[in-house]
């Protein structure tokens, strides 16, 4: 089986319904995020929302981020960026770095780039030994699954695009100078592995997608489609985990009198 196989990358909105339905979902995310911080309704603070992106380069993670924490206070969520590990960091367990980004009781916070890099990059590049990146699957579900057993909610995203959409963008970024920092030769050689990264992501997918961890695949082809895919479903994860709890999603916003 091919998750990423499954995928329709046809999926499409224009820009006005796409517009129309990114500020539905944005308000009602805003919405849960103060009911979550117990700023709403009982005033008792909710679970710990953590929102975990990976993906493609220039499958347009940071665009989702971006509208997914647009129209959020700023105090009300953290936005993590992770990259290759510093030589500090290496000498520590893989897992460790990660740590001081995760959200406590009423908090929020989105992981731009994850613990996965180490059953991604680290597997494809070669920066880990085989036995560490096999090992990695079951501390990683391991980990989402005790987080979640202390009641966070863990909403997992991989940011799909095909080939022929991933070029296009690397040469529109390529040919705008305000664009073309994002673009690196590092860039074009995981291009090249392209092969070895889908196995490692379909690998990835089939061994992490785990009751306390799904995986959501979001068809990133059409950015619009993308974005409103992804403010939806963080709203959905919340409601289904809120109503799992026998918390009212929408409580009175006021005191009865």
């Amino acid at each position: 089986m091919s998750r990423l196989r499954d995928v329709d990358l046809s999926v499409r909105l224009s820009k006005k319904e796409a517009k129309h339905q990114l500020k539905e979902a944005q308000d009602r995310l805003v919405h849960l995020r103060l009911l979550l911080g117990g700023l709403i309704g009982s005033g008792e603070i909710g679970p710990p929302l953590c929102v975990l992106f990976e993906g493609w380069d220039a499958s347009g993670k940071g665009g989702a981020i971006q509208r997914l924490v647009a129209e959020l206070d700023p105090r009300h969520v953290r936005v993590a960026q992770f990259g290759a590990p510093s030589y500090h960091e290496k000498r520590h367990h893989f897992l460790w770095r990660f740590w001081p980004s995760l959200p406590g009781w009423g908090g929020m916070a989105v992981l731009d780039r994850t613990w996965y890099g180490r059953v991604l990059v680290e597997r494809v590049e070669g920066f880990a030994p085989e036995a560490d990146w096999q090992r990695a699957y079951s501390e990683i579900v391991d980990l989402e699954t005790t987080l979640a057993a202390e009641g966070m909610i863990i909403v997992k995203f991989w940011m799909h695009v095909s080939s022929k959409e991933q070029l296009r963008r690397f040469e529109a970024r390529r040919d705008d100078p305000y664009k073309a920092w994002k673009l690196t030769d590092e860039d074009w050689r995981n291009r090249q592995k392209r092969a070895a990264y889908r196995q490692a992501v379909e690998d990835m997918l089939e061994r992490t997608d785990h009751p306390a961890g799904r995986w959501h695949v979001i068809a990133g082809d059409d950015k619009g489609w993308a974005r409103v895919a992804v403010v939806r479903t963080v709203c959905e994860e919340i409601e289904k985990a809120l109503a799992a709890r026998g918390i009212d999603a929408d409580p009175p916003l006021t005191p009865a009198p």
